[in-house]
């Protein structure tokens, strides 16, 4: 009676140890898995340029998966900067994508990587480019870019400079209008045909601010940035 009692002591033991053995590999593996590396090549179209054909052909640096997964890329093609009206196309390992756009618009566009398993890298640069419009012979700048302060940050100094940068397909010299408030959106304007990218600006303690940015090319053509704010501590 004792020997076959050993007998199932063993059997259940090596039972309990195949089992434990086949589950924790399964685990491990999952815990293993990682996302496909950031694109860091945009190589067409390139930034800031004036496209003369609306048919675009985009084109990207290639990302590669630490798991051997099959990467896909999420192209995003936008007129807004926060890519707020972004339209998306998914490529399996393709890294080129043929898009007719609007002729004399402005455009912003980015790329992220993602695997079978659905793991995602973070975006690409953006870049921005124009397409020629009909017989046109002013562009409109492109719309200013938040430096500083991040959007919706807290800060706790008594004045701040608001930065931003904006661009010209037609390399004019651009001017800007800075609107500043507690009101959203701002309509105080505490910044008029500065050439400056910056603008000094006093704080109030625990007080949301908002601010937005027009930049005018000086041919009548002005573009409008998006409202950003921060707070204060």
């Amino acid at each position: 009676m004792k020997k076959i009692s050993i007998i199932k002591t063993v059997a259940l033991i090596f039972t309990v140890a195949l089992i434990f053995s086949c589950s924790g590999g399964g685990d491990d593996a999952s815990q293993d898995d990682q996302a496909p590396g950031k694109v860091t090549t945009l190589t067409y179209p390139t930034n800031n340029l004036l496209c003369i054909d609306n048919t675009i052909e985009f084109e990207w640096g290639a990302s590669t998966d630490p798991n051997g997964d099959v990467v896909f890329y999420v192209l995003e093609i936008a007129t807004k900067n926060d890519f707020s009206d972004a339209e998306t196309f998914t490529l399996k390992e393709e890294t080129i994508k043929s898009v007719t756009l609007e002729r004399g618009r402005a455009y912003f566009w980015r790329v992220l990587a993602r695997d079978s398993k659905n793991f995602k890298s973070d975006y690409s640069e953006v870049y921005q480019f124009y397409t020629e419009g009909d017989a046109e012979e002013n562009h409109l700048p492109f719309s200013p870019v938040l430096v500083a302060p991040a959007k919706g940050s807290g800060v706790s100094v008594a004045s701040i400079d608001l930065e931003w940068k904006a661009t010209d397909v037609d390399d004019d010299d651009l001017t800007f209008d800075v609107y500043f408030d507690t009101a959203n959106p701002p309509v105080s304007k505490v910044g008029d045909n500065q050439s400056d990218n910056k603008k000094n600006v006093s704080l109030s303690a625990s007080t949301t601010y908002y601010w937005k940015v027009v930049a005018k090319d000086g041919k009548g053509g002005e573009s409008i940035g998006q409202i950003w704010s921060f707070n204060t501590d």
